[in-house]
């Protein structure tokens, strides 16, 4: 099986969350800009949210556009990947209205740790699919960068229970080591000429 529905699939989802996450901003009551103040926490989640999503959709085209075929294995995959990326605008929903209190913080955290854990699922899907000789067992050589993702993760839920915005710090962390696109797999593309 081909890639394009899973990806076409993927992207409406995608769209979604992020339509979602904007609906949910509540805009200032008053008429000045010191009354943006109360909305600061929720912009600060959606800002952090939104780059997260856009970095799984960025990440998930690269991996896509060199996976060869995909099975049933990978379409749950990706659906558990989806899953666990819709949970979060109701996750930074509550981050935001709790003013990134402990427990949100907390099931933030675990939301962001579940992603992770489905992206790094979702491309061992792939690599066994499609094999140990495909693009994609060539162009990612090491999984070191989503371990420590999933490492960060973890470290920011227990800071959490000791003090809630210092859980946050690694979360922003693993968002800025993966702003720039998987460069493994944009120099891969380049030098095959794989780009679409």
């Amino acid at each position: 099986m081909r890639t394009g529905r899973l990806e076409a699939f993927s992207d409406g989802v995608l769209a979604i969350i992020i339509t979602i996450m904007v609906l949910e901003l509540h805009r200032p009551e008053g008429e000045h800009f010191s009354d943006l103040a109360d909305s600061v926490p929720g912009l600060l989640g959606y800002l952090i949210s939104f780059v997260y999503v856009g970095i799984y959709w960025n990440n998930h085209h690269h991996l896509l556009q060199i996976t060869q075929r995909v099975n049933g294995r990978v379409l749950w995959a990706n659906l558990l990947l989806l899953f666990s990326l819709s949970l979060i605008p109701f996750t930074t929903a509550w981050l935001e209205e709790a003013h990134f209190a402990r427990d949100p913080v907390i099931a933030y955290g675990l939301n962001l740790f579940a992603a992770g854990l489905c992206y790094f699922v979702l491309y061992r899907a792939i690599l066994a699919c499609d094999g140990p000789d495909s693009h994609v067992a060539r162009a990612i050589t090491s999984d070191v960068k989503e371990r420590l993702s999933l490492v960060l993760y973890a470290l920011g839920i227990g800071l959490a229970f000791v003090q809630p915005l210092l859980g946050v710090a690694p979360f922003v962390a693993v968002a800025v080591m993966w702003l720039i696109p998987d460069t493994r797999l944009e120099r891969y593309i380049a030098e095959h000429s794989l780009a679409e």
